[in-house]
C-alpha cells in the first residue's frame, strides 16, 4: 500500500472515530456520559492496534492529538482495554509465564517490561484463595520486576517512571494490544483465575529438605568444569527425585487420595530447539512423564504427577545448561582445523539427550529397586492412567515425531560426552 493510501485510510478511520463520537455524546447525562466515552476510547485503541497498516508511533500520535481534551480518560481506556486483552488470553489457555515469554521472544523490552506490570494489575481482581498456586507463583515471579511506586491507571504513569513520552508509551500499549489479539488458543492447563479451589501447597521441611539438596547437586553439576563429576551429580540428583516421587506416591495411595496428572509448560531457547527438546523428552521418560512438542510456539508440555513434573524441570533447566556447555567444549572446529557445522552440534545435543536419558532412567530404575514392589507397582499404574487420561483429553491428535540427527562425529561425540564417567549412583548423596 503506497503512503498516499496510508493516509487517506487513516483520514477515514478518524472522521469515523470522530463521527461516532459524536453522534455517542449529543446527549450527555450526568455519569452515564463518561461510561459512553470511556467505550468509545476503548473500541478507538483497538481498532488502532488491529489497524491493517499497523504503525503504532503513527497511530499513538494521532490518538493523542484527536484525544487531546480527554488525556486522562484515555490513560483509563488504557487500562480497560489491556484488562480486556489480558482476560482473553486466560480464557485462550495462556498463563502468566506463558504470556509473559512469549511477548518477551517476539517484541521488545518495552514491552514486555509494560505487560509484566499489566498481568499484574490484572490479577489483582482476583481474591488469592480463587487462583491456583501455580498462577499465584507466576504472579509472584512478575512481581518481582515491578516498580513499587507504581499506580493505576498505568499507562502515563509508566511513562513518567520510564521518562518517555506519552506518545512512545500508547505506541507500547497499542503493540501490546495488537499482539495480544493475535495469540492462538492453547490447551488449558490450569483453572482460569476467580475459579480456582486448590489449597495453598504446603511445602513440608522434609519436602524443602529434599528439594534443597537437589538444587544444591544440579547448582554444583553446573559449576564444576569435568563433564564426568557433572554427569555424577545429575544422576544423583535424579536417583534423589525419584526415590523421594515414588515414596510420596505411596504415602498417597495409602492414605486413600486418587493419583492425579497436572500439566506445565517449559520454553526452549534458539538455537538447536529441537534437539534441546529432545533431552527434555529423554529426562520427561526418565521420570514417568509424557510430553509434547510446539514447536512453531518454542515450548513443550510435560504430562504427569506433580512431583515427577517438579523433577522434569528442575533437571531439564541444569541439564539444558550442561549440555550446552558440553558443546562447546567438543570444539569449535574439528580435527582438521575446519569449524564445527550446525549439523555437528544438532547431532551432539541429540546423541547428548539420548544418552543422558539412558543414564536418567537407569537412575530411576535403582531407586525403585528399593521400593516394595506390592505397594509400588499399583501406585505406579494408577498414577500412569492418570497420565494417559490427561494426555488424551489435552493432545488427542498429537503424533510422534524423531529430530534428525545425520552427522556421525556429532552423534559419536554427544555420546561421549553424556557417557563419560561410570556413575556409582548407590553412593549416599552428600547434603
Amino acid at each position: 500500500m503506497s503512503r498516499h493510501n496510508r493516509q487517506k485510510r487513516a483520514a477515514k478511520q478518524k472522521a469515523r472515530r470522530r463521527a461516532s463520537f459524536q453522534h455517542d455524546h449529543r446527549e450527555p447525562e450526568p455519569g452515564h456520559d463518561r461510561i459512553v466515552l470511556l467505550d468509545h476510547l476503548v473500541a478507538a485503541l483497538y481498532a488502532s492496534a488491529n489497524c491493517p497498516d499497523h504503525d503504532a508511533d503513527v497511530h499513538a500520535a494521532e490518538l493523542i492529538q484527536e484525544f487531546s481534551g480527554w488525556t486522562r480518560d484515555l490513560d483509563t481506556a488504557a487500562e480497560v482495554a489491556m484488562a480486556g486483552a489480558i482476560g482473553r488470553a486466560w480464557e485462550a489457555g495462556w498463563s502468566p509465564s506463558d504470556l509473559h515469554e512469549l511477548v518477551r521472544r517476539h517484541l521488545d523490552a518495552s514491552a514486555t517490561d509494560y505487560l509484566a506490570e499489566a498481568i499484574v494489575r490484572e490479577s489483582a481482581q482476583y481474591a488469592t484463595a480463587t487462583l491456583h498456586p501455580r498462577w499465584r507463583a507466576d504472579l509472584n515471579a512478575l512481581s518481582a520486576g515491578i516498580d513499587p511506586t507504581a499506580h493505576a491507571p498505568q499507562m502515563w504513569d509508566w511513562a513518567d517512571r520510564r521518562a518517555v513520552s506519552h506518545r512512545a508509551a500508547l505506541a507500547v500499549v497499542l503493540n501490546v494490544l495488537r499482539f495480544l489479539g493475535r495469540l492462538p488458543v492453547l490447551e488449558p492447563l490450569l483453572p482460569l483465575p476467580g475459579a480456582s479451589r486448590h489449597a495453598a501447597l504446603v511445602v513440608g521441611e522434609a519436602d524443602a529438605k529434599v528439594l534443597g539438596r537437589v538444587r544444591g547437586l544440579l547448582a554444583k553439576a553446573e559449576a564444576t568444569r569435568f563433564p564426568e563429576e557433572a554427569e555424577a551429580l545429575s544422576a544423583k540428583a535424579q536417583e534423589l527425585m525419584s526415590r523421594y516421587s515414588l515414596h510420596h506416591a505411596i504415602n498417597n495411595h495409602e492414605a486413600g487420595r486418587t493419583a492425579e496428572a497436572a500439566a506445565r509448560r517449559l520454553w526452549i531457547d534458539n538455537p538447536y530447539a529441537g534437539a534441546k527438546a529432545t533431552l527434555v523428552q529423554a529426562v520427561a521418560t526418565a521420570n514417568r512423564c509424557r510430553m509434547v512438542w510446539a514447536e512453531k510456539l518454542g515450548f513443550v508440555t510435560i504430562v504427569g504427577a506433580d512431583a515427577d513434573l517438579e523433577s522434569v524441570e528442575l533437571l531439564t533447566t541444569s541439564l539444558l545448561v550442561q549440555a550446552n556447555r558440553a558443546m562447546l567444549a567438543a570444539g569449535r572446529q574439528n580435527a582438521s582445523g575446519q569449524a564445527r557445522t550446525r549439523s555437528f552440534r544438532q547431532s551432539f545435543l541429540v546423541s547428548y539427550a539420548l544418552r543422558i536419558g539412558e543414564r536418567l532412567t537407569v537412575a530411576s530404575s535403582d531407586a525403585a529397586a528399593n521400593v516394595d514392589h506390592d505397594k509400588l507397582l499399583p501406585v505406579l499404574a494408577a498414577r500412569s492412567q492418570a497420565a494417559d487420561d490427561l494426555f488424551d483429553r489435552l493432545f488427542p491428535a498429537a503424533i510422534a515425531r524423531a529430530v534428525s540427527a545425520s552427522n556421525a562425529t556429532g552423534l559419536a561425540a554427544g555420546r561421549v560426552a553424556a557417557d563419560l564417567a561410570h556413575l556409582d549412583v548407590r553412593r549416599p548423596i552428600a547434603g
